[in-house]
């Protein structure tokens, strides 16, 4: 075998162990027709479903809370207490209804307030609780703080916990793809302005994981480099530069621009509406 070959075998197999073997660790803990739970860390799960929408379970000594409800999910509550028993909060990220689907299962549920033109929630016999920018979430020993971070939906919003230096991130930076082509439209100018708080928050914080809203497409969490990255592409597209674009199916999303288009740079990808950019 040539050198060079063993050279980039080796290199390889280096990076698969440094990359890939940290986030396959993720043990099975709960499994039905519908999703699998798998611990992730300590006092930390994820839930896949089968339709690839996601849900995380964290847990603190008091209580424990539920990130977003997914969609298929039959009896989700009962899910849930497979995994812990203790007094659970309900929290969307935003007002998707591949997030915010399952929420008649609880009585009461918090999301930020510019979601409410998002999707209609007629349906839902519980009560809202309105949640902003900088509230904190003591689970007892474990507290969770909210962050808006505007671009997919008015009101998405990113739960940063410390004690893991993680964030919980739905949809509001992507899951290596962000779609702003929807309706109601947020500029791109305001994308932008919540990547740079993003990075800033990182540095600030020290927070290196990022656990995102369709994590059985990634099987890890992103990190610092993604959202830089995504903050130079979402400069760029609001400054008018879309060299590069390409077409995107409306893959029948009544919410979607007609006619998107989308854009790469790096790890990070956006699709945008190039009729309404700003």
């Amino acid at each position: 075998m040539k050198v060079n070959n063993l050279i980039n075998i080796l290199t390889s197999t280096a990076l698969y162990f440094m990359l890939v073997l940290p986030f396959a660790a993720a043990q099975e803990v709960y499994k039905n027709d519908e999703l699998t739970i798998s611990k992730l860390e300590e006092r930390t799960w994820v839930v896949e479903t089968s339709d690839m929408t996601t849900m995380y379970i964290l847990e603190g000594d008091d209580q424990a809370m539920l990130i977003d409800t997914g969609t298929k999910c039959k009896d989700l509550d009962k899910v849930v207490s497979n995994v812990t028993q203790k007094p659970l909060v309900v929290v969307l990220t935003h007002n998707h209804v591949d997030h915010a689907g399952n929420i008649h299962f609880f009585d009461e549920v918090y999301m930020h307030p510019y979601d409410t033109i998002v999707y209609s929630n007629s349906h839902y016999k519980g009560e809202f609780k309105w949640m902003e920018d900088g509230y904190i979430f003591d689970l007892g020993g474990r507290k969770i703080e909210v962050m808006l971070m505007p671009g997919h939906t008015p009101g998405s919003v990113i739960f940063i916990d410390q004690s893991l230096q993680a964030a919980y991130t739905g949809d509001a930076f992507g899951s290596g793809e962000v779609w702003l082509q929807l309706r109601p439209h947020v500029p791109m100018t305001q994308y932008y302005a919540s990547c740079v708080r993003m990075e800033e928050l990182m540095n600030e914080q020290n927070i290196t994981k990022l656990y995102v809203g369709h994590y059985p497409y990634l099987k890890r969490p992103l990190d610092l480099s993604y959202i830089i990255d995504m903050k130079m592409l979402a400069k760029r597209v609001s400054e008018g530069d879309i060299t590069g674009a390409k077409d995107y199916p409306n893959r029948g999303v009544s919410i979607a621009a007609d006619n998107p288009m989308i854009i790469t740079n790096g790890q990070a990808m956006i699709v945008f509406d190039p009729e309404n950019i700003n």
